[in-house]
């Protein structure tokens, strides 16, 4: 019995995150992130010649925007109704609000305990961007897309 279920039970699990539910979209937000890092420390490295500085903005800036316009075709399935303008006035927006908070959430921390080791802080940093995320997935799911 369970032999013939088996065929049913891997198409459900290949369709889920396509839904448009937000287990899904989490899903696929993540898959973009993750996508988005990769071609930010790709763009940091091919401009690395221009300096770290410059290397960040370039990379910061690029890696948003394909960012941004992935949540818009892919996560929120929102092309119809946001247009890329849109997408990237607000999410570039959400993304910058992010960045202040989380490096205020960080020199926080700094502040308030010095003597944190590396690992302590690194564990602080994943915690702080991921909270960051969280954050700008419910607001881009709920007032951008």
């Amino acid at each position: 019995m369970l032999r013939a279920q088996w065929p049913g039970l891997l198409t459900r699990v290949r369709q889920f995150p396509r839904g448009d539910h937000a287990v899904a979209q989490l899903i696929r937000f993540a898959l973009v992130g993750g996508a988005s890092n990769i071609a930010y420390v790709l763009l940091f490295l091919a401009c690395a010649g221009f300096g770290p500085l410059a290397a960040n903005t370039i990379g910061s800036i690029v890696s948003t925007v394909i960012a941004n316009e992935l949540h818009r075709q892919l996560t929120f399935r929102a092309a119809g109704r946001v247009g890329w303008f849109t997408a990237q006035w607000e999410g570039g927006g959400l993304a910058l609000i992010g960045l202040l908070v989380s490096t205020a959430a960080l020199a926080g921390l700094e502040s308030l305990a010095p003597g944190l080791g590396q690992i302590t802080q690194a564990g602080a940093v994943l915690i702080v961007m991921a909270a960051a995320g969280g954050l700008r997935f419910l607001a881009l799911r709920g007032l951008v897309f």
